[in-house]
């Protein structure tokens, strides 16, 4: 099973999500995003471009996980990606979100 993180929970992070968590060869274990882990459940559950996500959404703030039916996902809220801890994670590729690093020697 490939082990995904996504950097960026916005308009391409949430629905990169929806579509990863369909697929049995992948898992996402982590997502960053510096909005708070509460208004980030919201966003994925109540969407206005796609309607209402039909799974679970419920936060562990004590522990910083999203969970969606069952499913825990580590949350980070780190502005520096060099800071993430994806090697411990286990992370075998990130999906970039944030439109950040959009060119090569800033990412």
């Amino acid at each position: 099973m490939t082990k995904i993180a996504i950097n960026g929970f916005g308009r391409i992070g949430r629905p990169s999500l929806k579509i990863a968590f369909e697929k049995e060869s992948l898992s996402v274990v982590a997502i960053n995003d510096l909005t708070d882990i509460e208004t980030v459940a919201h966003l994925l559950k109540y969407d206005s471009s796609y309607g209402i996500y039909q799974r679970d959404v419920n936060v562990d703030k004590e522990n910083s996980e999203l969970i969606i039916d069952g499913t825990r996902i580590k949350y980070f809220s780190e502005k520096d990606p060099a800071n993430l801890p994806w090697g411990e994670l286990g992370v075998d590729v990130v999906l970039e979100c944030t439109g950040a690093f959009l060119e090569r020697k800033k990412s």
